[in-house]
């Protein structure tokens, strides 16, 4: 929307809800929940809805990015002709709807209101928008960050040394972890450090998938007058997030891993009564109707993704978070815990259910060096086409993450399982 005047934004802002959106019903209507975890029929028929297996290969790495179904890549197709076909006709006057709709969309599955939500191009956008607009800090604070965060939020908060005169704190995330131990590690930290007045948090983490218990956390840091920012790329629709039960205030997502849209589609959460403790971004003009979109400048975004993200978003409903949660769950117990019994690897997520979803990583034990990792991801891809990855970061070593999908099956685990029983 960054090509509308001003005054036309505002008033496309407040009817935004108002304005009907047509969705291609061929998107959802062939598609159900399926009865279960282990309900292999209506899992192969949710696999059916996304481009078909490769015949080389078993790609166990869906965390880097999640693959459209089939009708969210032919919408996209539609509606990338149709801005192209139409050009800046089309953009400035038909496409506005199309923004609130998904705008709409999201807060409904995020319990939001659609004026907290800003689209943005990914998660991390939607973070350093965060990061760095954060305005409460002043010289002399800190904050905390883990070795569990993403490498270009971690940037971003050392960039704060600079940008606020802020200390940076950062801390090991214990392993083996526990619900109850990383709650305290977090609080440990801040009675170390009582300067903190700011944590960034990772929901789930992207190197070795362990899931923060981020309201518990979040609520501590609270009680101790700290603010916490969620990155939540990896967590929502690998899993429900509910934005108000969670407690957050800020947070930034994904919408091209687990919902399925293309690529270039995120968004950004705040608060609407935190809204004014995050600068507009570079002196970015406010609305009054709409606080929240000026956290944020993307400029000229991919409309037609922004458009196919609708269509992605209904679709993903359909099977729902929830069952999604159960089914990577499901898919990621049958080869971690039998693994866990292997001499030669460490298995980086524990058992408990509410530190895990579908993302786990192992580490080899003899040598958490990359250059061993890579070798043993380049041997489970050459002797046995398992695709998976090299993931550095972590204070205990390098690691290999395993990251099922919709379309990956309990036989791909057995293989996986298999595998490593050679390495």
């Amino acid at each position: 929307m960054e090509n509308l005047p001003m005054h036309r934004r505002t008033l496309l802002t407040a009817l935004g809800a108002m304005l009907p959106v047509t969705v291609n019903a061929q998107t959802t209507a062939n598609l159900s929940p399926p009865a279960g975890p282990k309900d292999e029929t209506g899992w192969t028929k949710v696999a059916a809805a996304y481009p078909a297996r490769l015949d080389c290969v078993i790609n166990l790495e869906f965390g880097a990015f999640g693959q459209m179904p089939l009708a969210v890549q032919a919408a996209f197709a539609r509606y990338s002709e149709t801005v192209n076909l139409q050009g800046a006709y089309f953009t400035r006057r038909e496409f506005a709807p199309y923004y609130m709709r998904l705008r709409q969309q999201i807060a409904t599955a995020l319990n939001a209101d659609p004026l907290e939500i800003a689209i943005t191009r990914n998660a991390t956008e939607a973070m350093h928008a965060l990061i760095s607009g954060y305005n409460r800090l002043k010289p002399g604070d800190a904050v905390l960050m883990a070795d569990h965060d993403y490498d270009s939020m971690q940037t971003a908060i050392d960039w704060l040394k600079t940008r606020r005169g802020v200390e940076i704190t950062r801390i090991a995330l214990p392993h083996p972890a526990s619900h109850q131990g990383l709650i305290d590690a977090y609080e440990q930290a801040l009675k170390a450090h009582p300067k903190v007045r700011l944590i960034l948090l990772t929901q789930i983490g992207h190197r070795s998938g362990l899931r923060l218990p981020v309201r518990e956390i979040i609520a501590m840091a609270r009680a101790r007058g700290v603010d916490a920012l969620v990155d939540s790329a990896h967590a929502w629709g690998q899993m429900p997030v509910d934005v108000k039960t969670e407690g957050f205030e800020f947070a930034g997502f994904n919408l091209h891993k687990w919902i399925g849209a293309p690529l270039g589609v995120g968004a950004l959460y705040i608060r609407r009564d935190r809204i004014s403790d995050i600068d507009p971004f570079m002196g970015e003009a406010v609305s009054e109707l709409d606080l929240v979109s000026a956290r944020v400048h993307t400029g000229t975004a991919n409309f037609a993704a922004q458009m196919a993200a609708i269509e992605a978003l209904s679709l993903h409903a359909r099977i729902g978070s929830a069952a999604c949660e159960q089914r990577l769950s499901y898919l990621r117990d049958l080869w971690a815990e039998p693994a866990r019994d292997l001499k030669t690897i460490d298995v980086l997520t524990p058992a408990d259910p509410r530190l895990h979803v579908g993302i786990t990583s192992f580490r080899l034990k003899h040598d958490p060096s990359p250059q061993a990792h890579a070798a043993a991801a380049k041997r489970l891809l050459d002797e046995h086409g398992l695709f998976t990855v090299l993931r550095t970061g972590l204070d205990g070593g390098a690691c290999i993450r395993v990251t099922p999908g919709f379309s990956s099956t309990p036989a791909d685990m057995a293989r996986l399982l298999s595998a490593l029983r050679t390495l």
